[in-house]
């Protein structure tokens, strides 16, 4: 009887150790490079483990980071260089050297979430050649046999169109043909799409008009009602937002992946207090590796936290005061990633 009750116990904690590991695996963070004072990656790559973190977000293929990352168990979601972007499209033999440079020397010890082209360019006067980049970047990995490491790009939530209520979030007009034609694609191949959400934005923007409780995901109370979809907080309405902007441009099937959140903790007065920016992240790390949205409540959101460190080459203000940690490696604020 004892040895059959230790079995049973010993079955539901390894399931109990499986789903903590399937969720933690959600989250991860921004590692920005913009700063001449940071230390060097393989010390942050071992501080990023040490807090249970298994993912990060590179915004250049830098070699010293990837080198850092060689068996270390993290993932990494790795960005082009944005005048890269205009040769990845126009030229498949760059896009192969591209891979040949900076996937391949890793790609034996180094596990790639993703390959984003760009960071929020589909507004700007690249947008024609994302999608084509996308594709020769994609034919490339497939050419070196790799075609297990998916292509996206990464937008900003403020592409979509009246997002409130979410069910009336479509893509803006001036770009929903080229949304149409990559989220087309990333469907068609089983790809994620890479989208930038920050609450804090649209507090700033409007602080009278939706309670910050609401922002910070602290709230209890319903907020935003969308038919039989009820909204507490407003990262919950802009993902589940994306999501039905998806479907209007039929790739509802793709997976919604939140690759920068964040609150600033100093650079804008009272809008930006380590109490809030610590409330917000921690809320973040617990909301998403313990639910869905409303509108789909079994699948946790993979969110990258935005940003590991204060980066001092960054515009002065907010931007540099998105970091959990200083570059000495103190917390700004903790957070617990468990």
């Amino acid at each position: 009887m004892g040895s059959i009750f230790s079995l049973v116990n010993i079955f539901w904690l390894s399931i109990i150790i499986l789903n903590f590991q399937v969720d933690g695996s959600v989250i991860g963070l921004n590692y920005g490079l913009l700063g001449d004072n940071l230390p060097p990656p393989v010390q942050v790559i071992s501080l990023v483990k040490s807090r249970n973190v298994s993912r990060i977000r590179l915004f250049s293929p830098d070699h010293n980071v990837l080198s850092s990352l060689q068996n270390s168990g993290v993932e990494v979601i790795v960005g082009t260089f944005d005048n890269d972007i205009q040769s990845l499209a126009n030229d498949t033999n760059f896009a192969k050297n591209w891979v040949q440079t900076n996937i391949i020397p890793f790609s034996q010890t180094v596990t790639f979430r993703c390959v984003s082209v760009g960071n929020e360019v589909i507004s700007n006067d690249l947008v024609s050649f994302v999608f084509p980049a996308i594709k020769n970047l994609n034919a490339a990995l497939q050419y070196f046999n790799l075609s297990q490491i998916p292509v996206s790009t990464a937008i900003g939530i403020y592409l979509l169109a009246s997002p409130s209520p979410p069910s009336n979030a479509d893509f803006s007009s001036d770009v929903k043909q080229t949304m149409q034609e990559i989220t087309g694609f990333l469907a068609g191949n089983g790809f994620p799409l890479l989208v930038t959400a920050y609450p804090y934005f649209s507090y700033v923007y409007d602080p009278s008009g939706i309670p910050i409780s609401f922002m910070l995901l602290n709230s209890t109370d319903v907020v935003v009602r969308d038919g039989n979809l009820v909204y507490t907080n407003m990262f919950d309405a802009m993902v589940d937002a994306m999501y039905w902007a998806l479907e209007k441009v039929e790739a509802g099937s793709v997976e919604v992946v939140i690759c920068e959140s964040g609150w600033p903790s100093k650079g804008n007065g009272d809008f930006t207090t380590i109490e809030l920016a610590q409330t917000y992240n921690q809320n973040l790390v617990k909301h998403v590796l313990n639910s869905g949205t409303p509108k789909k409540p079994e699948k946790n959101v993979e969110t990258y936290v935005f940003a590991i460190f204060n980066e001092d080459l960054k515009p002065p203000g907010v931007e540099q005061n998105f970091g959990l940690f200083y570059p000495n490696m103190n917390e700004v604020y903790h957070i617990d990633f468990n």
